[in-house]
């Protein structure tokens, strides 16, 4: 059963997944790509609401820390 914070946490974090998919994609840069795809399957995955944070903070700030 999903509660209504998982589902906008799934949704915050899936939207601004997508950000960095195209950023990613048009920009040819392997992080932002990986952690936009991370972030889009993130929500189908955890099912913790304070896992779901924790790794969704984690995998924003990656492409900020990790530079290809």
């Amino acid at each position: 059963m999903l509660s209504q914070a998982q589902l906008l946490w799934g949704l915050l974090f899936s939207s601004i997944g997508l950000g960095f998919l195209v950023y990613g994609g048009r920009q040819k840069a392997p992080v932002p790509l990986a952690c936009g795809v991370g972030l889009i399957m993130l929500p189908y995955f955890v099912s913790n609401i304070l896992l779901l944070i924790a790794a969704g903070l984690a995998l924003m700030a990656a492409p900020y820390f990790v530079r290809l």
